[in-house]
C-alpha cells in the first residue's frame, strides 16, 4: 500500500490509501521458468542424470538415484509453473508472494538445470554441497563485516582490502610461529588495519565513504603484492608455508547422511562461522548493542538526543567489521589455499558486498545470499567437468551473472539505512 495526496472540490488535502500490485517477483520467476524451458527446446538432452547422496566417509550408505533425464526435466518445468501461477495469484490479489514460494522455485530451478546439465553423468551432491560451504565461507564473513558497518552507517566498500590483508597477515603469522591461531588473530588485526583508516577518514575527516573504500582496495592490493614479490616470494619457507587448521569431525553428527559432512566435518572456521552468524543476528535485534548500532545507522540524531555518542559508536562497530571480514580472509591461508598470493581474494570482497544488498542488510538474508553465491561458484566448477553444452567462457562468468540477476533482478527496489554513508556532525 501506499498513500497518495488528493484534492476534494473544496480545496482540502485528503490522504488516500492505494493498494498496489507487486508483480515483480512473480515477473521474475516466470521469465527464469521460460528461459529454462527455452535451454531444454533448444539443447534437448537425452539418457540418464545420476545422482550420488552418499560419501565415502559416511557411516550409511545411501545408495544412487538414477533419473531419466527428459522426462524428470520437463516434469519440474511444470512444476515450476505451477509456483509461478501460486505467485501471480497471490500478488493480484495484493499479497506479496510467500518466501517458501521463492526458495521452493529457486531449489526446484537448480534441480531441474542439474538433471538437463548431468546427462550421462554423475552428480557428487554432497561434495557439491561442502565445496559450496567452503567457497562461501570468506563471501559470509565479508557480508557479515558489511551489514554491521552499514547498519552503523558506513559503507563498507573495503571488503576486499580488509580479506586481502587478512589473508597475508594469516600466512605471514602462521608461517612464523607454526600456530595457525595466532595466523587467525594476525587476519582479523589486518582486517581492524584497513578498518580504522576507512573510519578515520569517513567519520573523523568526513570523506567521502565510497571513495576512500575504493582507494583502501587498491592501496591494500598494491601492498600485499609488494610485500609478496619482497618478502614472501624469496622466504618462501620461512614466511609463506603456513600452518592450516584440520577438519574437526564431530561424532555421529558427522554421520548424518549428506549434511553430516557438510556441516559437522569442517574447520574451526567453518564452526567459527556458524557461530558468529548466530552471535550477530541476535545481537542486532535482541540486544542493547544492536539497538544503538541500528540507532546510529537510522536516526542518528535522534540516538545523539538520548544519550548515544554516535561517531564513537560508528567508529568501533566499523572495527569490528573489520575484524570479522579478516577472519574471512584467514580461510584463504589457514585452510583452503597452502600459501599467500598475490591478489588471491579475486574480488569476493566485492561479491560480499552485493550479498549484504541481496540480503537487505540483515545477517541471516545477506549470509543465504553469499551461500548462495558459492554454490553458484561451484557449480561452475562442475558443469566443467560435466563437460555441457554451455561454453566455458559462460562458466566462468556464472558466479557473477548470478550476482547481478541476484541484486537486480530478485533484490527489488530496497533501502538502505537511512543513515548509511552520511557523516554525522555533531550540533
Amino acid at each position: 500500500m501506499s498513500l497518495v495526496q488528493t484534492e476534494a472540490a473544496d480545496g482540502t488535502v485528503q490522504l488516500a490509501t492505494v493498494r498496489e500490485r507487486k508483480l515483480k517477483t512473480p515477473v521474475s520467476l516466470a521469465v527464469a521458468t521460460a528461459l529454462l524451458a527455452l535451454l531444454f527446446v533448444l539443447v534437448p538432452r537425452t539418457g540418464t542424470s545420476i545422482f550420488r547422496l552418499g560419501d565415502a566417509s559416511s557411516a550409511f550408505a545411501l545408495p544412487d538415484v538414477p533419473l531419466p533425464t527428459g522426462p524428470t526435466s520437463w516434469v519440474l518445468i511444470g512444476v515450476l509453473v505451477v509456483l509461478v501461477v501460486a505467485a501471480f495469484l497471490q500478488a493480484w490479489s495484493y499479497r506479496t508472494p510467500a518466501l517458501w514460494i521463492v526458495i521452493v522455485f529457486g531449489v526446484l530451478a537448480v534441480f531441474a538445470f542439474l538433471v538437463w546439465a548431468s546427462a550421462g553423468g554423475l552428480v557428487p551432491v554432497t561434495s557439491l554441497l561442502v565445496g559450496a560451504v567452503s567457497l562461501s565461507v570468506p563471501l559470509v564473513f565479508g557480508a557479515l563485516g558489511g551489514v554491521i558497518g552499514e547498519r552503523a552507517g558506513v559503507v563498507n566498500v573495503a571488503i576486499e582490502g580488509q580479506l586481502l590483508l587478512g589473508a597475508f597477515a594469516a600466512a605471514l603469522l602462521s608461517s612464523i610461529t607454526g600456530n595457525p591461531f595466532v595466523g587467525l588473530i594476525g587476519a582479523m588485526i589486518g582486517g581492524v588495519l584497513v578498518a580504522s583508516v576507512l573510519a578515520a577518514f569517513a567519520i573523523k575527516y568526513l570523506v567521502e565513504q565510497v571513495i576512500v573504500g575504493v582507494v583502501l582496495n587498491v592501496l591494500v592490493t598494491g601492498l600485499t603484492g609488494f610485500l609478496y614479490g619482497a618478502l614472501l616470494a624469496p622466504n618462501e619457507e620461512r614466511l609463506n608455508t603456513p600452518v592450516r587448521f584440520d577438519r574437526l569431525e564431530i561424532p555421529l553428527l558427522s554421520d548424518i547422511p549428506i549434511i553430516g559432512p557438510v556441516l559437522f566435518n569442517q574447520t574451526i572456521i567453518v564452526y567459527l562461522m556458524f557461530v558468529t552468524v548466530a552471535l550477530v543476528a541476535w545481537g542486532l535485534y535482541r540486544t542493547k548493542w544492536g539497538l544503538r548500532v541500528r540507532a546510529v545507522g537510522e536516526h542518528p540524531k535522534a540516538a545523539d538526543t538520548v544519550g548515544i555518542k554516535v561517531n564513537a559508536t560508528r567508529f568501533w562497530n566499523v572495527l569490528l567489521a573489520g575484524a570479522i571480514a579478516g577472519i574471512g580472509g584467514a580461510y584463504f591461508t589457514l585452510v583452503s589455499v597452502p600459501q599467500f598470493g598475490k591478489d588471491m581474494t579475486a574480488g569476493l570482497g566485492f561479491i560480499a558486498l552485493a550479498a549484504v544488498i541481496f540480503g537487505r542488510w540483515d545477517p541471516i538474508r545477506a549470509t543465504l545470499a553469499a551461500l548462495l553465491f558459492g554454490f553458484a561458484t561451484n557449480l561452475q566448477n562442475l558443469l566443467t567437468i560435466l563437460k555441457t553444452p554451455i561454453p566455458g567462457e559462460f562458466m566462468l562468468m556464472l558466479p557473477y551473472v548470478v550476482t547481478l540477476l541476484a541484486v537486480a533482478g530478485f533484490a527489488g527496489q530496497i533501502k538502505a539505512p537511512a543513515a548509511d554513508g552520511k557523516p554525522y556532525i555533531k550540533g
